[in-house]
Formats: structure tokens, C-alpha cells, sequence
């Protein structure tokens, strides 16, 4: 029986806190920012996103993959990187230095490779709260993973169940992402306010017109505003001090920047077409796949993603880590999602230096950014940057049509040579 297969380029899992400390920890333990900063880690060493929140459409659109051409992209969720090969017959590694991450996509990878139908996968990354689950996991999925993965979802959580048990329970609901989510729908609730009644809109005006009623005046609010000013009250969306600094910008408030990102994700796009609203506002995707979902997980794209789940493999270590292992330029483009908000220029640069090194011509490098503008100029050496092209408008071009709407900017670079 094949195996999914991880490659841990980083030495052993028990390393896993050093890793993120090194990429968030910027602070002495005994000042208030250094608290935040390893508050965060711990709160960020499990299971993070059950879902990716950047838009895999608008990563295709900028990346432009040709056949056989080799992608380079932190993992995360495991979506993106799925639903790229469902439409693009491309090789990705697919990165991550959280175990949990890399645990989740195995899982998703070797359901796919495995499970003998289309509705199976579903019962797991669509409905993803159904009490088959756990059987499915134990006669197909079990035998079929490695050591490592097989040990974190047999693995107990705070209340000693399996945490394959999330499949059962609503997945969409697990993790630091879903409880996040879950206590915002709870906080809503206590002011007599429910954000899932935005799902019943008809139109954008309709939608509109229920944000306002419904969301809107919470951010008004004076505790509520006093609790959104907090970095650690964001740390469930995975953003970590230096984040919520970048996040905020010039703003007078965090509460007006959320607000108006809030607002983009329940107006700026039909609902029928954007399941970020969905999992935001109902805590899942419609019932019965009856509204819009990830590429990886359309009925129609199944017997692609069957045929190319070999092209993907999952390697548990940070970018830096695997990019100085190559020899040679491998990559034809790199996915580094918002983990630059997190860097300081040392490390900014020396992660930029690794890509133009390891990188082939044409090769494109796409990131998303809190604040609006790309973080690189006066960061990075003006040599590095100066080997790739990028145009401010066609970045902001991208990020209006990202549906995720949660951050300021989309960029894409380019090699150049």
C-alpha cells in the first residue's frame, strides 16, 4: 500500500516552536511585545486554517502555469495547492513549518489518491461533518498514511477526543481559524446580531443592506473597539504582532480597517460566487456542495485532481530551509502567501536572495500583503529587486478581484534574469 509521503527537511517535529519563534519572535520574553509575540506562537503551533484564505483563481490568473512547470508554495490549508492542479498540469512542493498543516494536507492527499469516490472525499472536505468519517479514516486512510500523520490525527485533543473527530464534528469549525470564527458568530449573537443571515441575501443590494444592519454597528461599539485594538484579539486569524502593526497602517483604528474589509467580503462579490463569505458567515460551505466552493473540491474537477495528486508533494520545513538545499535553478514560481508581513529585513532579504538564486527565468513570485503597498522597497537590496519586474497597478488589479478580501494587497514579481 503506498504511503503519503512527507519530507522533513528540518530535523525532528519537537523542533516545530523553534521554527516559528525563529519567523515571529522579534521581542525579549520580559517586554509586553515579546509576551504577545510568544503568546502567539503557542497559540499558532496547531491546527491553524482548515481552510486557505487567499483566493486560488487570482493565484492562477498571476502565475500563469504552463505544463510541467514547477511551483514552490506554502502549504497551509492544503486548497490553493489542489486546486492549482486542477488546472494546470504543474508540479508543486507544497511547504509548511507547522506539523498540523503538513498533517492536513497528507491527509487531503492521500483521501484523494485513496477514497473510491467523489462523494467520499466530500463527506470530509465538503460536508465535513459527517459521522462516516472515522470509519472511512480507519479502513482507507489509516493504513495509508505515514507515521507522522497517522500519529497527529489519532492524536487527543484538550477534551481527550481523536482529532480525526473533527471530520465528524464540523471541520470548518476546528482549529484556531474555526474558533476564531465560531466566537466572533458568538460575540455577534450576545448583541443580538447574526452574521449568518447574510447568506439569505438575493442580491448585492440586498447584501448590503443585511451587513449594515447586521454587522456593521458592532464596530461602532466602545468595548468593541477597544478589544479590536488589541493584537492578541486577532491572533485566531493567524496574525501575529508585527502583522497587526502593518495591518492597521495609518489608520486611526483597527475596528475601521476591519470593518471595511469586513464589509468587502459580505458586498464586494455575489455570494453564489464566493465561498470565503460562506465559510465566514455560515462556518462552512453550503449544504449538499449547493453553493459555491474551491476549485480542488467541484464535482467536475474530481477525476483531474485523481489523475494529478502525484504531482504534489509535502515537505515539512520554512522556505529558507528547503531553498538552500538547491543546486541548481528549479522553480518556476513561488507562493509565499502574507509570510513576508512576518520577516525582518535580514530575513526579507536573505529569502529573496535564496529565490533569485534557486529561481528559473520568467519565474513569477506572487504574496499578499496586510497593508496595501509591497513590503520590499527599502527592505530588500535594490540589486535583488532590480531582477524583477512588478507593476503596482496590476497588482492592485489582482487584489480587487481576490474574494477572500481580508488583505490590502496582491503582488506579483517577476524574474527577469
Amino acid at each position: 500500500m503506498a504511503e503519503a509521503h512527507v519530507q522533513d527537511e528540518g530535523g525532528l517535529p519537537g523542533r516545530r516552536n523553534h521554527r516559528l519563534a525563529e519567523a515571529v519572535h522579534r521581542y525579549g520574553a520580559v517586554s509586553r511585545k515579546g509576551l504577545e509575540e510568544r503568546f502567539f506562537t503557542w497559540v499558532f503551533s496547531g491546527l491553524v486554517y482548515p481552510q486557505i484564505w487567499e483566493d486560488p483563481v487570482v493565484d492562477l490568473e498571476a502565475m500563469a502555469l504552463k505544463p510541467g512547470e514547477q511551483v514552490l508554495a506554502i502549504a497551509s490549508g492544503g486548497c490553493n495547492i489542489l486546486s492549482y492542479i486542477t488546472e494546470a498540469d504543474a508540479r508543486v512542493t507544497a511547504i509548511d513549518l507547522n506539523p498540523a498543516h503538513v498533517a492536513l494536507n497528507n491527509l487531503k492527499h492521500t483521501a484523494v489518491a485513496h477514497v473510491p469516490n467523489y462523494e467520499t472525499f466530500a463527506r470530509f472536505f465538503v460536508a465535513a461533518a459527517d459521522r462516516e468519517t472515522g470509519r472511512i479514516y480507519d479502513e482507507v486512510l489509516k493504513p495509508r498514511l505515514d507515521p507522522a500523520t497517522r500519529t497527529y490525527w489519532e492524536g487527543r485533543d484538550m477534551l481527550g477526543r481523536r482529532r480525526i473527530s473533527y471530520f465528524r464534528r464540523g471541520f470548518y469549525r476546528q482549529g484556531l481559524l474555526g474558533g476564531f470564527i465560531t466566537l466572533g458568530h458568538g460575540i455577534a449573537r450576545l448583541h443580538g446580531r447574526n452574521p449568518a443571515k447574510l447568506l439569505a441575501a438575493r442580491t448585492r443590494d440586498e447584501q448590503e443592506r443585511l451587513f449594515n444592519d447586521e454587522l456593521a454597528p458592532l464596530f461602532e461599539m466602545r468595548h468593541m473597539r477597544w478589544l479590536m485594538n488589541k493584537p492578541a484579539s486577532l491572533f485566531g486569524l493567524g496574525i501575529p504582532p508585527s502583522q497587526f502593526d502593518a495591518l492597521k497602517g495609518s489608520a486611526p483604528h483597527m475596528a475601521d480597517v476591519l470593518k471595511a474589509r469586513l464589509a468587502r467580503l459580505a458586498c464586494g462579490f455575489d455570494l453564489k460566487d464566493n465561498y470565503f463569505a460562506w465559510q465566514a458567515f455560515g462556518r462552512g460551505y453550503a449544504k449538499d456542495g449547493a453553493g459555491p466552493l474551491p476549485p480542488y473540491l467541484a464535482r467536475e474537477k474530481w477525476q483531474t485532481l485523481k489523475e494529478r495528486i502525484g504531482n504534489v508533494g509535502v515537505v515539512h520545513a520554512s522556505f529558507g530551509e528547503h531553498l538552500a538545499q538547491l543546486s541548481a535553478p528549479t522553480y518556476d514560481a513561488y507562493v509565499l502567501l502574507d509570510a513576508q508581513d512576518w520577516m525582518t529585513d535580514a530575513q526579507l532579504t536573505e529569502l529573496w536572495r535564496e529565490i533569485v538564486r534557486t529561481a528559473k527565468p520568467g519565474a513569477r513570485v506572487i504574496f499578499r500583503t496586510a497593508g496595501e503597498e509591497t513590503i520590499l522597497p527599502g527592505r530588500v537590496p535594490q540589486a535583488i529587486l532590480a531582477r524583477f519586474r512588478y507593476d503596482a497597478d496590476e497588482g492592485r488589479a489582482f487584489t480587487a478581484r481576490d474574494r477572500s478580501s481580508i488583505y490590502g494587497g496582491f503582488h506579483l514579481y517577476t524574474f527577469e534574469g
